[in-house]
């Protein structure tokens, strides 16, 4: 395995994981961090250490008492800041590089995401496998925060999951993919507060 320094690319590679995963899976016997380790030919206790190493930049940890791995906070944060201030731009950046490194297109990877934009050309495709790809990337950096359960139900059936928007998607572009401004919910619990209001209202029925 390498001893080498990391690239920027490697970097972004360990942080678009870390947003993923659960504090908690955070050790070398997680699968997606072998496989990581595998694709970047680094070891798995050098990745796994990068993971922490973020940990430590991380406001909510840190609000928690956690101070994770300091010794590699110099070439963690810059990666970190720059997620704060362009979440858009660097959620996106670390999905093509990851593409890349499975030897496959950001479009071939995301096809099931992007079947029915081909129609479409220039900057308005471009426009449009960004924001499906980050809006994929920000479902699953919230169900890694909620630990893969509705905060509502507790359900925890991925397929029933999906990420909600705190502060509206329309109303806040800044907030759009801050996984702060995001709650896990299920289809079931969509269901029941949509009883709920029908009950006030006196609406009943299934648009």
């Amino acid at each position: 395995m390498r001893g080498d320094l990391w690239t920027r690319e490697e970097m972004i590679l360990a942080f678009n994981l870390y947003l993923k995963l659960p504090f908690g899976k955070m050790h070398k016997r997680t699968p997606e961090i072998i496989e990581l380790a595998n694709l970047m030919g680094r070891s798995v206790n050098s990745v796994t250490l990068r993971l922490v190493n973020y940990a430590s930049c991380d406001p909510y940890h840190q609000n928690r008492g956690v101070k994770g791995m300091i010794g590699g906070l110099k070439q963690c944060q810059p990666i970190w800041d720059e997620f704060a201030n362009n979440r858009d731009a660097l959620i996106f950046e670390s999905e093509r590089i990851l593409a890349e490194k499975e030897n496959q297109t950001i479009e071939t990877k995301f096809n099931e995401l992007l079947f029915d934009i081909s129609h479409l050309k220039g900057e308005t495709k471009v426009r449009e496998v960004k924001t499906r790809v980050n809006q994929n990337v920000f479902r699953q950096i919230v169900l890694a925060n909620y630990n893969k359960q509705c905060a509502i139900t507790g359900i925890d059936i991925p397929d029933l999951l999906f990420a909600s928007h705190i502060i509206p998607w329309a109303s806040n572009e800044q907030e759009r993919l801050n996984p702060e401004n995001g709650i896990c919910l299920s289809a079931l619990s969509e269901i029941a507060n949509a009883a709920k209001v029908s009950s006030k209202t006196g609406v009943f029925g299934v648009a």
